[in-house]
């Protein structure tokens, strides 16, 4: 059976056949694609943050904040928790909520649960100072009853990696701590189309391709991010671990999370959420702090596919700044307005065989058929992705200077990652207790622009293989996996990939159906998730976070 082995920067890759031992060697092998298995983590070399002042965090918002008591907090919160995007709006235009509430009921929520507590989950970083004023204005705003878009108005959580003018933007990292910067395209367009920028979510550090045996989870900044279905016992997947920890807890309407090969489908399905990974382009990836831009895109994460569809709509839009963006003629509403209409009658999906041994699998499996999917058993292609880490090493290099260059903030003294290696050996416990062996990976590495141009073009066109061989001889419409097991293959493809709740192992750890497919079908992908989701409903919230 393949199984999940490794979470390596922001992707995990799976491994066939590998036993433990190997496994543990690999540990120390910087050529290898792994770098911590996931085990269950008892201990951890740093816990809390040492770089957040929760009072310099709450300063600006506890004097808002005196009108909202415990009272009103429990009154409420039968309207806001675990409740989707459409509900919530559908409570504003009834007059039982408002803009300003809401955004204080988030904001209450994390102040009572995410730090310094016996409940902490160290899943935000920073917070927007003004939202409340921002949400207050929405509630001007709403006229004649009539929303321009469902964010609207949605207080929304951005992975610590995108750009947004009102918080740094760090990465997680010590270096980038006074990063103020201009908007990132995709922030810009979401409050364009109304959402408020709630706070900035904790992420494992520089996308998880920085430190190499380290936790998910972790930034020197934010601390450790912990799993509220299983605090310091089930790991909140990397890298985007914040947002899902986050959206899974209740702390925001939805979250914005990365992803290279793994970072969102990753944290989504460890922390019982829905997670999209877009097909390679359709978001802007301009402003946000790189690793490849072979291969990065931002994506969704919510509760619910309904709200992932609201939100990727939200993001939506052509950059001209990005080379490889997309512009397909689609309108704003496009990817949720026949969610509902959706049916998996004709509908063909090939099913991994050795992944039928896992019963919430096998389960899921049986739900698809009776909503009328056809499912078809599958062996994996024997497909090799060589060269892979090079791949990043190769793009991080180029891509992180550029970043530096155009879109961080002026007064930062770095031009490239031997800048940022110097800056952290000036204080290596505080800033990099794990160590930094990936970024001397990508400093030590060199190629041609030959060898590096069909590095890329062998990944694309065997990532492609792995799917499209069984679906063209098979007639299938896409191939079901488990949480990122699958992500490698699909990152280097640049196909779109949705994972969405399927229960819970006997241990209590959550696992995800992920939905896989060509590029640029993520409106099929958001309806066969969502027929699933209402045909199963496996989500449940954490237990102690209610």
């Amino acid at each position: 059976m393949r199984y999940l082995l490794y979470i390596f920067a922001i992707f995990a890759i799976v491994s066939c056949k590998k036993d433990d031992k190997k496994v543990e060697e690999n540990i120390d092998d910087s050529t290898d694609m792994s770098a911590i298995t996931t085990k269950e983590f008892a201990d951890f070399r740093v816990l809390d943050s040492k770089h957040i002042n929760t009072s310099d965090i709450w300063r600006s918002l506890d004097a808002q904040l005196n009108d909202f008591s415990e009272e009103k907090y429990n009154a409420i919160a039968p309207l806001i928790l675990e409740q989707d995007i459409p509900t919530l709006q559908k409570h504003i235009l009834d007059g039982n909520l408002s803009y300003e509430v809401i955004a204080k009921f988030y904001l209450y929520r994390i102040k009572k649960f995410d730090r310094e507590n016996d409940f902490s989950l160290n899943s935000i970083i920073s917070l927007n100072p003004r939202v409340i004023e921002e949400a207050i204005q929405k509630d001007k705003e709403l006229l004649n009853k009539k929303l321009k878009h469902p964010i609207f108005g949605m207080p929304i959580l951005l992975k610590d990696n995108i750009n947004t003018s009102e918080m740094p933007t760090t990465a997680g990292a010590i270096a980038l701590r006074k990063n103020f910067t201009d908007d990132a395209y995709v922030s810009k367009i979401l409050k364009a189309r109304g959402a408020l920028i709630l706070g900035k979510a904790n992420l494992s550090e520089w996308a998880y391709f920085f430190c190499g045996n380290c936790p998910s989870g972790y930034s020197a900044i934010g601390g450790q991010t912990l799993n509220p279905y299983g605090r310091k016992v089930i790991d909140t997947g990397g890298s985007s671990s914040g947002s899902g920890v986050a959206v899974a807890a209740n702390f925001c309407a939805a979250a914005v999370g990365s992803e290279t090969a793994g970072s969102i489908l990753s944290p989504a399905s460890q922390n019982s959420t829905v997670g999209l990974k877009p097909t390679v382009g359709l978001l802007s990836r301009t402003g946000i702090v790189p690793i490849s831009s072979t291969l990065d895109t931002p994506g969704p994460i919510t509760r619910t596919v309904a709200d992932n569809a609201i939100l990727l709509s939200a993001m939506y839009g052509n950059d001209p700044r990005d080379k490889k963006s997309l512009n397909p003629e689609w309108d704003d509403s496009y990817f949720y307005q026949d969610l509902k209409n959706a049916k998996l009658s004709d509908k063909r999906f090939g099913a991994f065989k050795h992944l039928m041994e896992d019963k919430l699998y096998a389960n899921a499996i049986n739900v698809l058929k009776e909503q009328g999917a056809q499912i078809v058993e599958i062996d994996e292609e024997k497909v090799d992705l060589p060269n892979f880490i090079r791949l990043l090493n190769l793009d991080m290099k180029k891509d992180l200077a550029n970043y530096l260059s155009n879109y961080a903030n002026s007064s930062l003294e770095y031009e490239s990652i031997e800048d940022i290696i110097t800056f952290n050996k000036q204080d290596s416990v505080n800033f990099m207790p794990y160590g930094q062996k990936l970024f001397h990976g990508v400093s030590n590495d060199i190629a041609t622009d030959d060898e590096f141009s069909k590095m890329k073009s062998t990944l694309k066109s065997n990532g492609q293989l792995f799917f499209n061989k069984p679906m063209q001889a098979l007639d299938l419409d896409g191939v079901l996996s488990i949480n990122n097991y699958h992500a490698a293959e699909a990152a280097v493809a640049e196909y779109p990939a949705i994972t969405v709740p399927m229960g819970y192992t006997e241990a209590g750890v959550p696992e995800g159906l992920t939905f896989i497919t060509a590029r640029l079908k993520e409106k099929e992908l958001l309806q066969w998730a969502y027929n699933y989701e209402q045909a199963s409903m496996k989500r449940v919230a954490p237990k102690n976070y209610n």
